[in-house]
């Protein structure tokens, strides 16, 4: 890796301003780059900044038939965490951000998302269904700790019997084990831990700012010995990287108590597609080729695949490959060849106490 080129604690290597929304191009001139360097000639260190957001709604609504919820919340834009396949990339670009350095470094935060959510689980007609915490950036990625948007959210769904299923890389999920043990009790709280690979600088290289391998499935353990149901996804698996993993991740998350293990091939949406190619040829030189060459395969000759029905699965030989890998590992892991159905329950849910309620 060469000095002053990349930046060895963040995920990705460029930080190219999109062009979908016709933003205008910026060029460095040499003064400007003279400045930046220190007397070592590297770049100054990146630092997280956060930005407070006030959205009018915090819920936000699908029709996709390729996730199993209908309603989301993102406590946070952008995410620290820095993995670089992210799909949530490019949505940066609609702030006038680049979908590489600035998603992981310029965040934004809607410390109103929990007032939100109780206005919206109160207006009449509301019909419950479980809400999926973490479809888009990490609900517990480091600024949690200090801003406690997702426990405050929790707490609200807690109060209201709500059911939900948060997804996360992170083990800080375990400071809301409260919260969580006492919804799943009465059947309303499930989570999965995303865990890519076993290898340490592996996972350091994939996802720079993410908790280790070993520390996501201590917190599997830890919650599911709480009573809360506890899933592992292998997401995504990447061709030639973690794809050798497959057996030791399903084997590790039975030994943790994760009820199954799930998986999806890398995506590659948008901006996302380049910002890979560029962190392949800096990390995996001697092997970008075999795996832009497999993706490729999965997708139907392309870098990406948008298609419903295809893009959460892929498509081929290497795909049929890995479902029959998954479906071995899986059985002599001891977990079902199927995975558990998760039915979360909605009969429970009470809306939340308005202002007159209150007074009683």
């Amino acid at each position: 890796m060469a000095a002053g080129k990349t930046r060895a604690v963040r995920g990705a290597t460029l930080n190219r301003d999109s062009a979908r929304f016709n933003l205008p191009a910026r060029e460095a001139d040499g003064d400007w780059l003279d400045a930046q360097e220190d007397i070592d000639g590297a770049p100054p260190p990146l630092r997280t900044t956060v930005t407070v957001e006030h959205p009018r709604t915090i819920i936000t609504r699908n029709t996709s038939p390729d996730v199993p919820f209908d309603r989301s919340i993102n406590a946070y834009r952008g995410c620290e965490h820095g993995c670089i396949y992210c799909f949530a990339r490019p949505s940066h670009a609609y702030h006038d951000l680049s979908p590489g350095l600035d998603f992981e470094t310029k965040l934004f935060a809607k410390p109103d998302a929990a007032a939100l959510l109780k206005r919206e689980l109160a207006k009449k007609g509301y019909v419950c269904a479980p809400i999926a915490m973490g479809t888009n950036t990490d609900p517990y990625q480091p600024i949690e700790r200090d801003w406690r948007v997702t426990r405050d959210l929790l707490q609200v769904l807690h109060e209201c019997d709500h059911p939900v299923v948060v997804t996360t890389k992170s083990d800080r999920v375990v400071r809301d084990i409260d919260l969580l043990a006492a919804m799943a009790a009465k059947g309303l709280a499930a989570v999965a831990v995303s865990v890519t690979s076993l290898d340490p600088r592996i996972a350091m290289t994939v996802e720079p700012r993410a908790p280790s391998p070993m520390r996501r499935l201590a917190a599997v353990r830890a919650l599911s010995e709480a009573g809360v149901p506890t899933y592992v996804n292998m997401a995504p698996v990447i061709p030639a990287i973690t794809d050798p993993e497959v057996e030791a991740v399903v084997a590790a998350a039975a030994a943790a108590g994760a009820r199954g293990v799930s998986y999806i091939p890398v995506r590659l949406p948008w901006e996302v597609a380049p910002l890979f190619r560029a962190w392949l040829d800096e990390h995996f030189p001697d092997r970008a080729g075999k795996v832009m060459a497999t993706i490729r395969s999965l997708r139907g000759g392309r870098d990406n695949d948008p298609g419903f029905h295809t893009r959460m699965k892929g498509q081929g030989p290497w795909a049929d490959l890995l479902r029959t890998r998954f479906r071995i590992a899986r059985a002599r892991a001891g977990f079902s060849d199927e995975r558990r159905r998760l039915d979360l329950r909605c009969d429970l849910f009470r809306p939340p106490a308005g202002p007159q309620g209150e007074l009683f």
